[in-house]
């Protein structure tokens, strides 16, 4: 079986909420997310999707919902401050802190949502940094 990955990239601020370190901090990061995707078979051309599709359907999600916003735990106390104020509301995590791993998985089950149902989701990453990455797979 044939898999493809694509990469999308973005910048988001977040904290993570009850860490002992500087992420307790608002901050920002550069991300990297990289999706990786197979199907049963090839289309007519020889893919398993074509990657401006995975862009498009994933990247817009991405831009829409993470790209330059804030992504909070539901319980974060700037949470009420920051819906008041700001002109874009602030993303709030289904799964909690807004980790690179609660990433992975919430970005996993968005696109399994968004791409075709005969595409397979194989593997979210998420960078946090260069050197730092959280993997969701789906099982």
């Amino acid at each position: 079986m044939i898999q493809i990955s694509r990469k999308l990239e973005f910048d988001s601020g977040h904290r993570v909420l009850g860490h002992e370190g500087k992420c307790k901090n608002l901050h920002g990061h550069h991300y990297v997310a990289e999706i990786t995707i197979r199907a049963p078979d090839l289309d007519g051309i020889g893919r398993v999707i074509d990657f401006g599709e995975v862009k498009r359907l994933v990247g817009s999600w991405i831009d829409k919902f993470w790209d330059h916003n804030m992504l909070l735990h539901p319980d974060d106390p700037q949470l009420q401050h920051l819906i008041k104020t700001e002109p874009i509301a602030p993303y709030i995590m289904k799964r909690g802190n807004p980790t690179a791993e609660n990433m992975a998985a919430e970005l996993g089950e968005i696109a399994i949502l968004l791409l075709p149902p005969i595409m397979q989701i194989v593997q979210v990453r998420i960078y946090e940094t260069p050197n730092c990455w959280a993997d969701w797979e789906n099982s």
